[in-house]
């Protein structure tokens, strides 16, 4: 089966965590917004009134399965492809931990748009200053140390022990976000979180991710999607 993918065109956003999957994966994929009229057809999905038009990218259609929300898309993904557990108790608890990435991924967004994203980060700053400060000084230890601490527990390698799954990927993708929207922080930080920091590095190492990261289907961190840096947030 060849995917198909349908995300914003130019950021990585929500929709990179789809992409780290089908990568590692290596499985056939469009990135239908990327092509041409793309955007068109996105919308023309999302505009439907028939069958379960998706709210928001990124969806996957899958055949005839349209799947919105990317956990969800990961959920379908991993147990198709190797990238989740196959028992169900392990299913579900990888699932549960990128429930709990997504809430992490909205956190890190409102560090730039705290009062929300119908206005410019420019009419923003000083609540976005407030919020980055209590952001790296209670909720990013707190996220990035349990994850730390579950990798400490497993003594695997990766997140559920010896076996990648969709999380690591996802944990990757993290790292490497922080690491481009806040530097410095990120830099003074990592010394809490060695095991993070030692899969970001597995995972940049595997083949198809490595090959991907290499490529022009890897677009760019930028100030336009979830991940990004203001000098003045990063002091």
């Amino acid at each position: 089966m060849r995917y198909e993918l349908y995300y914003w065109p130019n950021i990585q956003g929500r929709g990179e965590y789809v992409r780290l999957a089908l990568e590692e994966a290596g499985v056939g994929y469009a990135d239908v917004a990327r092509s041409s009229q793309g955007l068109a057809r996105m919308t023309r999905m999302m505009e439907a009134v028939k069958g379960t038009p998706p709210f928001a990218p990124p969806f996957l259609k899958a055949g005839k399965l349209v799947i919105g929300q990317t956990a969800n898309i990961l959920l379908y993904l991993g147990s198709r492809h190797g990238l989740a557990p196959k028992a169900e108790a392990g299913r579900l608890w990888v699932h549960q931990l990128q429930l709990t990435i997504a809430d992490l991924v909205l956190e890190i967004h409102d560090t730039h748009h705290p009062l929300g994203p119908s206005l410019y980060y420019e009419e923003q700053k000083p609540a976005a200053r407030k919020r980055t400060d209590a952001f790296w000084k209670a909720r990013v230890p707190k996220y990035l140390g349990y994850f730390e601490a579950l990798l400490a527990a497993q003594g695997g390698g990766w997140i559920t022990g010896r076996r990648l799954t969709y999380v690591d990927l996802s944990l990757f993708q993290i790292v490497d976000g922080l690491r481009y929207a806040f530097p410095k922080r990120m830099k003074g930080f990592e010394r809490k979180t060695p095991g993070l920091v030692e899969l970001r590095d597995r995972v940049a190492a595997r083949p198809n991710i490595k090959a991907y990261l290499a490529s022009d289907r890897r677009i760019a961190f930028n100030e336009e999607g979830i991940f990004r840096c203001y000098r003045e947030l990063d002091a």
